[in-house]
């Protein structure tokens, strides 16, 4: 991983220069008639786009990088808002202290420095998904790795370089220096402006051509061209809207919103698509279909297929009930060619590239992806690959705004399509599915990682973790963890420097130097020991400002003072109306139980197979792991459901009773049992209502 110091950045005023000897009248006149020029151009620039100077002749530390954006724009004659808006699209202003995106983006206007031959050695390397099918069937001997599709370098992965020779400076300093990325990137959408024939225009809606031309990515040709609409359509309305926000380093910044603005938008080049399907996706991401793999890897035997299952969902039964964030540990070429081959025994159902938010369908959300490594999950879920890296050491470290937006607006659709709620009972990472078998959970993905971020992911959503109580819950309170994302929260994380993380580290006593629980480590492929932001839990204790959760099996704690670090919903019990639209499920033993099982999929039972003798009984096999008596947890859904499997043989779907649904009467809930989602059978528990005043 290339880290690169942040560079401590100048003030753009200077303090005060030192008193000097009297000068001629005729000096003084010319240098109080430049002083009144360099007034009226300031008061200019500030009624032309609506943005005064602080007063006072020195900003505080937290309005720099305005400062900084007011000064780029200035001097290089670009639109102070637009700056903005594309800064905001690219990086939401944040700098990353000088270090690098999946795609080698850097600064906050995300201009990109891309090792083309160190990518190309990484896809090598990778190791794609494995097990994604999640049943018990043995996986295909594989005779060679694929090829990874290779990189091919262009103009578009080196916009830092290019923008560091338009202001003669290093290109270090671009990466850590924010001034300097600012002032390139300025001169580099002057340059796309001109390029594009544009006038040099004050006004933000002139400069469509080049705002899409800076959004276009990697992407060349038509990809290019769809790509860099898509990114000039997100800042224009981030013009119109406006945005505001403090950076995770304390940075403060505000772009007011400009609703009547006019955009002088070109039309497009008519789109002419080779794909052999339609895509199912809002029409305004552009997306493409680029089908998986479904083939034989050995001829003589028909059940040896990948990467996914033909099925008709949920109109035969298997209703869509969550949808799965996954990142893809290599490049989107490695990931689309990956996918492309059948023993890789995974695909997802979309995958997102990371430069521009280009989102790619490889299996039709009618059939059966095999990404999650469980098949309970598989057969009731919609999964989505994103290009990046959980933990890379030697490879970027954040998420780009773009594949933010566009895989929010993409599970948007989602969600209204198959009635999914938008929380993170339901949009869950692949760090959230558990293992089937107890033989499969040390084996479990724990991607997208630490710091993929999730509370900026669900107000994409428009389904933001709300206002809780300001004060520690108590003692049977439902809590949503939700720690800031910023600089406020920056548990340890071994291998990398301090940065905004997603969880809190649980421990064995309300105490700093209590051990983790599990005997857990700092580690980020850990996830025994941390509670990840939006996942909901029951409060077991309350001690200063620690909180206690039951939380696999146990009372574990957490630092939350004040409330801070979590949403707390205070419990009122209100049994007489279990229809209440506001609350949720508790679960707790049933009474005269010492403990219940928990199950990691939600298998039907023996009988349900007895209509069809083709099909071999799967074994219902608990978890090591149980619910003792007293302890409670939060159901996934107020209703359970029965336990079923989707048997598939043939490639063909030519085996007796082939393609067939079993549904059992058992049925299961789903419940945030530890870092991961569980499933408790429905006999075992009493289901308990409870009414809150706040938002579920």
């Amino acid at each position: 991983m290339h880290r690169s110091p942040t560079a401590t950045s100048r003030p753009l005023e200077t303090s005060p220069a030192t008193r000097r000897p009297s000068l001629p009248p005729g000096a003084r006149r010319s240098r109080r008639s430049a002083a009144l020029v360099a007034l009226a151009t300031t008061c200019a620039t500030a009624c032309a786009t609506g943005f005064a100077p602080p007063a006072g002749a020195a900003a505080p530390a937290d309005q720099l990088l305005q400062r900084q954006f007011a000064a780029a724009a200035a001097e290089f004659k670009v639109p102070q808002r637009l700056l903005l808006a594309l800064a905001y699209q690219q990086t939401r202003w944040e700098s990353h202290r000088g270090q690098p995106s999946t795609t080698g983006n850097y600064g906050p206007l995300g201009l990109t420095q891309v090792d083309v031959a160190a990518v190309n050695a990484a896809a090598e390397r990778a190791q794609a998904e494995t097990r994604g099918r999640g049943d018990d069937r043995p996986l295909p001997q594989r005779s060679a790795t694929p090829a990874a599709r290779r990189l091919v370098d262009s103009p578009a992965l080196h916009t830092l370089d290019a923008a560091a020779e338009l202001i003669h400076r290093p290109a270090g300093q671009l990466r850590s220096d924010p001034t300097q990325n600012l002032r390139g990137g300025a001169a580099l959408l002057a340059r796309y402006q001109r390029d594009v024939g544009g006038p040099h225009s004050a006004d933000p809606g002139a400069w469509y051509g080049a705002v899409a031309r800076f959004g276009a990515g990697s992407a060349t040709g038509p990809e290019g061209t769809a790509a860099g609409r898509v990114f000039a359509d997100r800042v224009y309305r981030t013009v119109r809207s406006g945005a505001s926000r403090a950076t995770s380093e304390g940075a403060r910044v505000t772009l007011p919103a400009a609703p009547g603005l006019v955009v002088t938008r070109p039309p497009g080049p008519p789109v002419a698509r080779a794909e052999r399907q339609t895509p199912e996706c809002p029409e305004s991401l552009g997306c493409d279909f680029v089908p998986a793999a479904y083939a034989l890897t050995d001829p003589n035997d028909p059940t040896s297929y990948g990467n996914y299952n033909p099925a008709n969902r949920p109109d035969d039964g298997q209703q869509i009930r969550w949808i799965v964030i996954h990142d893809t540990e290599s490049n989107y070429a490695g990931a689309l060619a990956a996918f492309q081959d059948p023993r890789e025994q995974a695909a997802a159902h979309y995958l997102v590239r990371a430069s521009d938010g280009q989102v790619t369908q490889l299996v039709r959300t009618r059939d059966i992806a095999w990404h999650s490594g469980n098949k309970t999950v598989n057969m009731h879920s919609v999964g989505i690959e994103h290009e990046g890296f959980a933990l890379p050491e030697d490879r970027p470290t954040w998420y780009s705004e773009q594949l933010y937006q566009s895989s929010a607006e993409l599970v948007r659709y989602l969600a209204a399509r198959f009635g999914v709620p938008l929380d993170r009972q339901h949009i869950i990472g692949h760090d959230d599915v558990p293992g089937p078998t107890q033989a499969d959970v040390a084996g479990m993905h724990w991607d997208p990682g630490t710091f993929w971020d999730w509370g900026h992911y669900l107000e994409l959503l428009r389904a933001p973790i709300g206002p809780g109580t300001d004060a520690p819950p108590k003692a049977g309170d439902t809590v949503i963890i939700a720690p800031a994302f910023d600089s406020s929260n920056q548990p340890p994380v071994s291998g990398v420097p301090n940065r905004p993380e997603n969880f809190v580290y649980l421990r064995t006593r309300p105490a700093a130097d209590a051990p983790l629980i599990n005997g857990g480590t700092t580690r980020a492929d850990d996830w025994s020991d941390k509670a990840v932001t939006g996942t909901g839990y029951v409060v077991a204790d309350q001690q200063g400002d620690w909180t206690a959760i039951w939380y696999d099996g146990q009372k574990c704690w957490f630092s939350n003072p004040n409330g801070r670090s979590a949403r707390t919903e205070p419990a009122a019990t209100d049994q007489a109306e279990p229809d209440a639209t506001a609350g949720r499920t508790v679960l707790t033993p049933r009474p005269g139980l010492a403990s219940i099982p928990v199950y990691g999929r939600a298998y039907p039972e023996a009988a349900a197979y007895a209509p069809y003798p083709a099909i071999k009984p799967l074994p219902v096999v608990a978890l090591q792991a149980t619910v003792p008596a007293g302890q409670a947890y939060l159901a996934a859904d107020d209703t359970p459901e029965p336990g079923d499997y989707f048997y598939d043989q043939n490639i063909n779907g030519d085996a007796p009773d082939d393609r067939t649904l079993v549904v059992g009467k058992d049925t299961y809930y789903p419940i945030r049992y530890d870092h991961r989602l569980a499933f408790l059978r429905s006999s075992d528990v009493q289901a308990v209502r409870q009414c809150s005043g706040g938002t579920p």
